[in-house]
């Protein structure tokens, strides 16, 4: 929302001012997926990766993306309309960072230079459940030791490979009751990393981890992969633009990678992009207590102004005037 709202502000602070170029504000849907377990439906509309597979994907109450867009009135054969056209410049997107970094180098705003690829995956660790007391712990077939041996194993390779995150944010254990042992557990795994071969080896590893540790407990473990997402570069001018406008609001910038996912990096597989993030008080996030600074935002709208003079008179902009 605060993207959306700061966009609309940067158009009402330029007081009719005239660019050789034409300005959108875009507010996009499910960027984080929650409905439909799969994220960026918004943004694909705009590089054309709303198929059929998408608009057949279901939520949990069994209602399709198709039906969603049905039922809000519009119609899915429109959505190839979003397409973007050839002409179009580059996207620019604000947002809160999400994370302490800004605020603990003392800085409102940063240029983001690249996007974290993401791979979410769930696993099940299968064991055997059996009576708490009766059952000596040297002839146990326990899911969630087996498990939990695993979760730590996740969080050395993390600690170990710079830039890593992992995060185990799900763990559902089975029958679940306190007298009984556990003889199943699934949990899930997020993994990013700005390069995608680190994270893709990071992955493997930790695979073969849950194997080792499942065959040498008696355990069976299986993992499907929900998703992934390749690390996406912004645009290098894009970027220093972003950096100079920053500059001349008078803050010093930081180039930055952003751990989480943003519709930014659909876009980029279409257009030149770049993000400008705000700092995030007490670096929470996802939270009730997310909030953002007021002199923050109002520097960013001062930063945004800034950029649009730069794309006005870079070459690519001169270009697309004189050729309009």
């Amino acid at each position: 929302m605060l993207g959306v709202v700061l966009a609309i502000g940067l158009l009402e602070a330029l007081g009719g001012k005239r660019l050789p170029f034409g300005i959108e504000v875009i507010g996009f849907s499910e960027e984080e997926g929650v409905r439909f377990n799969t994220p960026f439906i918004g943004s694909r509309a705009l590089v054309g990766r709303v198929d059929e597979e998408l608009l057949n994907v279901r939520d949990a109450q069994g209602t399709s993306v198709r039906q969603a867009i049905e039922q809000f009135g519009l119609n899915p054969r429109d959505v190839p309309a979003a397409v973007l056209k050839d002409d179009t410049l580059g996207y620019l997107e604000f947002h809160i960072e999400q994370g302490p970094v800004l605020e603990e180098l003392g800085r409102p705003l940063g240029a983001v230079e690249a996007i974290a690829g993401q791979a979410r995956m769930e696993l099940t660790f299968i064991g055997r459940a059996n009576h708490s007391g009766t059952t000596p712990m040297h002839l146990r077939r326990d899911a969630i030791a087996g498990a939990a041996e695993w979760i730590v194993e996740v969080e050395k390779e993390a600690l170990r490979i710079i830039g890593l995150t992992a995060t185990v944010g799900k763990f559902d254990a089975k029958p679940g009751a306190t007298n009984v042992i556990a003889g199943e557990v699934h949990l899930s795994l997020d993994l990013r990393h700005s390069l995608d071969d680190v994270r893709a080896g990071a992955e493997k590893t930790m695979l073969r981890a849950a194997a080792e540790i499942a065959g040498r407990r008696g355990l069976s473990v299986r993992h499907s992969v929900q998703l992934t997402q390749r690390a996406a570069k912004m645009d290098s001018a894009f970027v220093r633009h972003a950096e100079e406008a920053i500059r001349s609001a008078g803050c010093q910038p930081h180039k930055m990678v952003s751990g989480a996912g943003h519709d930014a990096m659909i876009l980029a597989e279409k257009v030149p992009a770049a993000m400008i993030f705000l700092r995030t008080p007490g670096g929470v996030s996802h939270n009730p207590a997310e909030t953002v600074n007021v002199e923050d935002v109002a520097k960013a709208v001062e930063a945004g102004l800034h950029f649009l003079d730069l794309l006005a008179s870079s070459p690519i902009s001169q270009r697309s005037a004189h050729s309009a």
